[in-house]
């Protein structure tokens, strides 16, 4: 993929069906989770077409694992075992810190690249070296490279969080599978992502109980087998139809979408305007008016830290004030500026967002920062008068499977 690719949003109304991919978060942690078996692991529901996921395979196929993909089925296989330093050049992905854990844990050691090159002090790896280190392994840097070590197996321990870290948690549930003795996780994060990597885990032959937001109890054990796995649907892209069929006035069956994990964003959406119903297993979104949100982000099952961006749009096509806290990562409004250029009106008000909702939108040139901005103001080019030019539009195709011919099919023209 051109990383300086731009595309061209014209106004438009999402009308139609849109099936949602398998989650995005969940396919890279399961993918990380392979390394632990020399047997094959097939997953169902996976999302191919996926940037992330497309990096993540071929780093898989650097640390001697083979994979097919067949329409939303992966098929990975070992052909080298034993390969421990992740040799990659290429664009590197935060889950390269689960793929140490995984390393470390099967093999007792382990190299990889620190995500996207950064020094240790400059990204929060802290909890990752600490998990590693509780569990008995010696943890270093070489260059750009985090490497980690233990002389036999790592050893069960207990693991206190300090913050309810997805990434630790995962990380922590993994290196505690195949230690030895028992390990207790304090302080988790609970999310959807979360329990189907753990359900994979247990199929695989490990044995994790959870214990809600308390706690999670893993007994260490000799190998994991193969499984089949079907990978759980992505929320945030269920989510992105659901907010986007509101605000370009449309009607949209979003199917394979999923209900459990997205109940709370669910409440305030009927509350600010959402008109909807629920089929078998699917949401169908009668349009419906945006009222003005006031939301603060939280530990599932509320609100998480990715969702803002798309409830900022939402507040931005209603009459009145909106107002959003992000409190898992404060002041991460950076999206709020660039929407600012198709005539957002807003300011930050310490840590909080405040957008004065109502203006209509025009087309600009704007660049998506990351993978949530970048669908964002896909959004809202769908509302805006004239052509919205996304810059580094690479960017959302990290979490949005064949993104182009679902527009399509939903009647937008690009």
């Amino acid at each position: 993929m051109n990383q300086n690719k731009t595309i061209t949003i014209k106004k438009g109304t999402l009308k139609g069906t849109v099936k949602v991919s398998g989650a995005k978060n969940s396919s890279l942690r399961l993918l990380a989770a392979s390394l632990l078996t020399n047997e094959t692991v097939e997953l169902n529901n996976f999302p191919n077409g996926l940037l992330d996921v497309q990096v993540h395979l071929e780093m898989l196929n650097v640390l001697g694992k083979a994979y097919t993909s067949e329409g939303d089925n992966v098929y990975i296989t070992e052909t080298e075992s034993g390969v421990t330093a992740l040799e990659w050049d290429g664009r590197s992905i935060r889950n390269t810190l689960l793929i140490l854990g995984a390393l470390t844990a099967r093999f007792g050691r382990g190299r990889v690249p620190l995500p996207g090159g950064c020094k240790l002090g400059e990204r929060k790896y802290d909890l990752h070296v600490m998990l590693l280190e509780n569990l008995g392994a010696r943890v270093w840097e070489e260059g750009d490279y985090l490497c980690a070590e233990v002389k036999d197996r790592l050893i069960g321990n207990e693991i206190h969080l300090p913050m309810r870290s997805t990434g630790a948690t995962e990380n922590s549930i993994i290196c505690a599978s195949l230690a030895e003795g028992e390990s207790t996780i304090w302080n988790p994060h609970i999310r959807p992502e979360i329990m189907d990597l753990i359900d994979m885990l247990n199929k695989m032959g490990a044995n994790i109980k959870v214990y809600g937001q308390k706690c999670i109890v893993v007994e260490g054990v000799q190998t994991l087998q193969g499984v089949k796995h079907s990978v759980i649907p992505d929320n945030m892209e269920a989510l992105t139809w659901a907010i986007g069929a509101v605000i370009t006035k449309g009607e949209v069956e979003i199917e394979n979408f999923p209900f459990e994990h997205l109940e709370v964003p669910l409440v305030y959406l009927r509350e600010s305007g959402m008109k909807y119903y629920r089929g078998e297993t699917s949401l169908i979104v009668k349009g419906g008016e945006a009222y003005p949100i006031e939301i603060s982000t939280g530990p599932y099952p509320g609100i998480n830290s990715d969702m803002q961006p798309l409830f900022a749009v939402y507040g931005a096509m209603s009459n009145g004030i909106s107002k959003i806290v992000d409190l898992r990562f404060p002041g991460r409004y950076g999206y709020a500026q660039e929407l600012s250029k198709m005539g957002m009106d807003y300011r930050v008000d310490g840590d909080m967002l405040v957008i004065n909702g109502g203006n209509s939108l025009k087309g600009a040139t704007v660049n998506a920062l990351d993978l949530r901005a970048g669908i964002a103001l896909l959004l809202a080019g769908l509302t805006a008068e004239g052509d919205t030019v996304i810059e580094n539009s690479w960017q959302i195709h990290r979490g949005y499977e064949y993104l182009f011919e679902k527009l399509k099919c939903l009647g937008v023209s690009l």
